[in-house]
């Protein structure tokens, strides 16, 4: 099964939701960045609520979601839009500590609670719109529940779940987000909450092998869910040494024949993808402005 996500309304068009299968982006940004289990599932959570978030844009949006709990892993930074791509990377891959008091990975402990998750969208606007609110539990699912309820003003349950192999390579991975929309009955909210309260955790529904489909319907009741499109979603970066070459000639002919003169190359590396660019001296040279 390849990577993909559902858009849904429920409860007679009462409730907005979104699920998804992750496996395959997780594992990409596992590979690219070589992270270790508990930042893994740091990072996939992040990413996983990130593309479901970008799936919620138009056009040609975007946005971007910053995570500084304070904690050894430092910033998780994740972009996403409304195409299904999404990329992500940390600031330190490689930490470890022991499975916390419920034998699970202990992201709260690696993501630290002590800072602030921040969403950046650019709707194509002069000015960006921007939400940021205090981390409650460094587990993300809760975080983002709470970014929502307090940003946004909009009701919202999510549950976001990766698992790990021994080998460090990404079991599973996938999540999903429940919006109440205006005029919600109390009916309605009261079930869902009944079925949030008894469902199994996300990771256990991911690991049974569920489709978005079925995650939704376990979270929401078979028969209560109309699936409004289907799309893939995968790791993808919009680096490339066009825009290597640009930033180097927006630095300046002086800097840029400095560089010429003392490196004879120029080599940059993407922090959201680890691809790395080489340009020889020549390349370098036929950057310079023409006279």
């Amino acid at each position: 099964m390849s990577d993909y996500l559902i858009r849904a309304l429920a409860y007679d068009n009462q409730v907005r939701a979104f699920a998804v299968r992750s496996t395959d982006t997780v594992s990409e940004a596992q590979q690219r960045h070589h992270t270790w289990p508990i930042v893994s599932a740091a990072l996939g959570r992040t990413m996983t609520a990130g593309v479901m978030m970008g799936a919620m844009l138009k056009g040609n949006d975007k946005l971007t979601i910053k995570i500084q709990g304070g904690g050894p892993v430092g910033t998780i930074l994740v972009d996403s839009d409304v195409k299904g791509h999404v990329r992500g990377y940390v600031t330190n891959p490689h930490v470890h500590f022991d499975l916390n008091s419920k034998g699970k990975l202990d992201v709260a402990r690696v993501v630290g609670t002590d800072g602030m998750l921040t969403v950046v969208k650019d709707l194509g606007l002069r000015e960006h719109f921007t939400g940021q609110v205090p981390i409650v539990s460094g587990e993300i699912g809760d975080d983002f529940t709470y970014y929502f309820a307090s940003s946004e003003q909009v009701p919202s349950a999510v549950g976001v779940g990766v698992l790990v192999n021994p080998d460090n390579s990404i079991l599973a991975a996938g999540g999903f987000i429940i919006q109440l929309l205006p005029g919600t009955s109390n009916e309605t909210i009261d079930h869902i909450e009944k079925r949030l309260s008894t469902i199994e955790p996300i990771s256990k529904l991911i690991q049974k092998g569920l489709t978005p489909e079925q995650i939704l319907d376990e979270v929401l009741g078979e028969g209560q869910v109309r699936v409004l499109d289907k799309m893939p979603i995968s790791f993808e970066c919009q680096c490339s040494k066009e825009r290597i070459e640009n930033a180097l000639r927006s630095i300046g002919k002086e800097e840029l024949e400095d560089i010429i003169e003392k490196e004879g190359k120029a080599e940059a590396q993407c922090h959201f993808c680890n691809e790395k660019y080489q340009l020889n001296k020549e390349e370098l040279i036929s950057l310079l402005p023409k006279e």
